[in-house]
This record gives C-alpha cells, sequence and structure tokens, in this order.
C-alpha cells in the first residue's frame, strides 16, 4: 500500500505558519494519542524553535494509559510541556489555562522586569488534519470567546480569539501536513483516519490493521468478533465477515463490509484503548 501526499499544500501552511510565528509566545500543538510520533509534522519544532511549546495529546482515552504516560515522558525529555486531553468530552482541557502560564513563565516574568505587565500570552493551536483542532479550540473557548479583530501589524483576516484576560489565540493558523517519506507513518494516519478512506483500499487496510491486533494485542479480535486469531489479515477478516453476517449475493462473505466494521470500530474505541506506536520506536 503506497500513500502520496500534496506537497502544495503544506508550502502555503509553512509560509503562513512562518508569518503567525513572530507575533506568538506559545506553540500549542495537537497530536493523536494513538500516533504521537505520526501525526506530527516535524517542521514544527523548526518553526517554534524558541517558542514555548505545549504537547496536547488528544483522544488520550482511546490510547492505552500506560503508552500515554511514557509519551508524557518523552515529550518533556524534549522541554516541551504537555497534557493528556479528550477535546470531544473536555477531559483535560480545565487545566490547560493553568499550564499556558507556566509553559509562559519566563516570558511573563521578562515582560514584568521590562514594566509590561497584564499582556495576554498569545498562542496559536496547530496540528495535521483530523486531529481534533476545531474542537479543541471550541472546547477551551467555549461560549464566551471574543474576537478582538485585527491588531497593528497582524494583516488583516487573522482573527485572536481572546479567551480570558491571560490568553489570546490565534484563530486561522495554516494546517500543516504530515510528511510521510515512511510508509509506515502512512498507514498509521489511515488507521486512525486522517488520510481519506476514498483514495485507499479499505480491505487491505483493515487485513494490516488486523496483522497489527494479532501481534500487539492479542485476543481483542478474537473477544470482540468471537473468531480465531491468525496471522492472515485477509483470513481474520473472513472471519469477521462470517462472525457478523457480512453477506454479499449468493451467500458470500463481504469482506469489504467486515473491513468499514473493524475500522470504524477501532477508530471509536470499541476494541478498547490502543496504542499504535510507542517511543522506543522514535529512535531517540
Amino acid at each position: 500500500m503506497h500513500f502520496q501526499w500534496y506537497p502544495g499544500h503544506m508550502t502555503k501552511a509553512k509560509r503562513m505558519m512562518q508569518e503567525n510565528m513572530k507575533l506568538i509566545d506559545l506553540v500549542i500543538e495537537l497530536v493523536d494519542a494513538r500516533v504521537p510520533l505520526s501525526s506530527r509534522n516535524p517542521d514544527i519544532d523548526e518553526l517554534g524553535k524558541n517558542k514555548a511549546r505545549l504537547i496536547l495529546l488528544n483522544k488520550s482515552d482511546l490510547a492505552e494509559e500506560k503508552w500515554n504516560d511514557a509519551w508524557m515522558e518523552y515529550f518533556k525529555g524534549m522541554g516541551f510541556s504537555v497534557v493528556k486531553v479528550n477535546a470531544k468530552k473536555g477531559s483535560g482541557i480545565k487545566s490547560i489555562n493553568s499550564v499556558i502560564q507556566e509553559a509562559c513563565k519566563e516570558k511573563i516574568e521578562r515582560d514584568k522586569r521590562r514594566g509590561i505587565l497584564n499582556r495576554p500570552v498569545r498562542a496559536i493551536v496547530v496540528g495535521i488534519p483530523n486531529v481534533g483542532k476545531s474542537t479543541f479550540i471550541n472546547a477551551l473557548a467555549g461560549k464566551a470567546c471574543t474576537k478582538t479583530g485585527n491588531k497593528p501589524g497582524v494583516t488583516k483576516g487573522k482573527q485572536w480569539i481572546r479567551l480570558n484576560k491571560n490568553v489570546e489565540l490565534l484563530d486561522t493558523p495554516g494546517i500543516l501536513w504530515p510528511k510521510f517519506e515512511d510508509q509506515v507513518v502512512g498507514l498509521r494516519l489511515a488507521y486512525i483516519g486522517s488520510i481519506k478512506d476514498e483514495i485507499l483500499h479499505t480491505e487491505e487496510l483493515a487485513a494490516e490493521l488486523t496483522k497489527f491486533l494479532v501481534k500487539e494485542y492479542s485476543g481483542i479480535l478474537a473477544g470482540k468478533y468471537e473468531i480465531a486469531e491468525v496471522e492472515d489479515g485477509f483470513g481474520n477478516l473472513r472471519s469477521i465477515a462470517k462472525s457478523r453476517h457480512c453477506l454479499v449475493k449468493g451467500n458470500e462473505l463481504d469482506t469489504e463490509k467486515a473491513a468499514k466494521l473493524l475500522l470504524d470500530d477501532f477508530r471509536n474505541g470499541r476494541l478498547g484503548r490502543i496504542t499504535l506506536e510507542t517511543p522506543e520506536e522514535s529512535g531517540e
């Protein structure tokens, strides 16, 4: 299975991000807790250097807790602040404001020394598509958010949301796309639904996922679908189709329907908490 991506979007987003960075104190980066490395764009480290950094492990309720903790330590080791969140359900959101203040402590103290009091921290939220940025911004801003309009030195169209007296959020950050020279990264992003299913071969993808699950989470497929797990991915799909009565005319097994069912169950946490990559794989 081979993944292609569209660097045109990325160049534009990167340029937009570079312009925005001059105005920013803090980069808040959302990653998917099931694939924290694969769901990052490596350019963000370069673009955000010399800025305070906050990594949000979003959808952390879908990932295994021991690996969430391991990833927190990994990112802290890089000098980042880290918070586990579930933007959809709102968990972890309450702690964000105090973490922002802590992450920007140096900047706030520097301002005080210069006699600048109460200037809000300016933050930008970045992340690859489908990682939950809009959901997070809405959860953080709530209904109380007010757009503060254009500021001097800010090009028209960029909107600042005032979260409270201490924090302003840039509302229109560019979206950075993931880079996958490594096809495994593409595969992992496809599992979580970050790549449009229309451009993928669903059965092939689901078969690969079953192979991963049999190896790393033995018993999960057996428990969920009442099948005998095998190393052959398509064999597992056929068993799921049989178990769940996914049939086409003439009582043939409908493996495509079974594949969609499996991917949907995985993406929505119905197979339990599953992490697809661990810090050991980072090579650091």
